[in-house]
């Protein structure tokens, strides 16, 4: 079965790079989301099997997002992307409840080898 991912940055072109890969790789993008609000609201819809999440964005960051689809879905998987490879957010990412963090800019293998460990 193929997995159902949903991608969350604010940059268009992080997007796109992310689905590239992902596509290229046999996964199915099922959404996409520029913001963590749009992020949670699609998550309750389309239960995605992971989520790539972006840290900084407008409206609700990432570790925010990624607390509420927590709440929503406890068993949840989601890789934390940030161009930002600072230590204190990558703990609250991980305490959050995250599976993995991806720094940017990314390297195909290690997106990939993040989500295959993740889905296990």
């Amino acid at each position: 079965m193929t997995a159902r991912i949903m991608i969350v940055d604010d940059a268009a072109f992080m997007r796109m790079m992310i689905k590239d890969i992902l596509s290229k790789n046999g996964f199915e993008v099922v959404a996409e989301a520029a913001d963590g609000a749009q992020a949670v609201e699609k998550y309750k819809e389309l239960k995605p099997d992971l989520v790539t999440m972006d840290i900084t964005m407008p409206e609700m960051d990432g570790i925010a997002a990624l607390k509420e689809i927590k709440k929503v879905d406890p068993s949840a998987k989601v890789l934390m992307c940030s161009a930002m490879g600072q230590q204190a957010m990558v703990i609250d990412a991980i305490q959050a409840g995250a599976k993995d963090f991806i720094v940017k800019p990314f390297q195909a293998d290690r997106v990939l080898e993040a989500i295959n460990k993740s889905l296990g």
